[in-house]
């Protein structure tokens, strides 16, 4: 399997953390970006970061920052816009995109992600609760780049659901055990970060 690029989301506005970047968050001494790269690096190949506002802020970790380029912070589906984009100036035609607030997502996430999309256009990650229930993770996929031109177009009609736009292109899903915890919790605000310390 060729190691896709990847996309670090990171261009939400935080309010329920209090604002800010959120993935400059501490978990046990380290950002939650650092904990993100760490089980991101050995599965992909390039990383870029989709984040709002200065850049500069990030230059720390050695990763290109592409902003959204549609206004008023119009949801998760214009970060992976922004990497879908920049993933095409690299010649990829897929990009895989990761939450930058998610610090425990599977280890195989993207050989799985891989796996359910061969004959599909694109996949999204899942967890199964322990009611048997499954519960999409929007912000996990494997995205074709030549599908960017479509997406644009739908977000500058309003969509803003990511599920509505993959179930369009009959998307792909991977479902994940979520033992002894779900790998997609994700910190979004500071009892998360508590209970993040306790599950790390």
């Amino acid at each position: 399997m060729i190691c896709p690029p990847a996309v670090i989301l990171a261009g939400g506005r935080a309010t329920r953390m209090g604002g800010g970047d959120k993935g400059r968050k501490l978990l046990a001494g380290r950002s939650l970006i650092d904990h993100v790269l760490d089980r991101l690096r050995p599965q992909v190949g390039q990383i870029v970061l989709n984040a709002n506002g200065d850049p500069v802020r990030f230059s720390d970790l050695g990763l290109p920052v592409v902003p959204d380029s549609l206004p008023d912070y119009p949801g998760p589906l214009a970060g992976v816009l922004a990497g879908m984009d920049w993933a095409a100036l690299q010649g990829a035609d897929r990009i895989v995109s990761v939450a930058a607030d998610t610090p425990f997502f599977p280890t195989d996430l993207v050989a799985q992600l891989h796996a359910a999309a061969a004959d599909l256009p694109l996949a999204l990650a899942a967890t199964r609760d322990p009611d048997g229930k499954v519960w999409r993770q929007p912000t996990f996929g494997l995205w074709p780049v030549a599908l960017r031109h479509d997406l644009r177009a739908a977000l500058q009609d309003g969509l803003r659901k990511v599920v509505m736009w993959t179930d369009r292109h009959g998307a792909g899903q991977v479902v994940f055990t979520g033992v002894p915890f779900d790998p997609f919790f994700n910190v979004n605000t500071p009892a998360d970060l508590v209970r993040a310390e306790v599950l790390l």
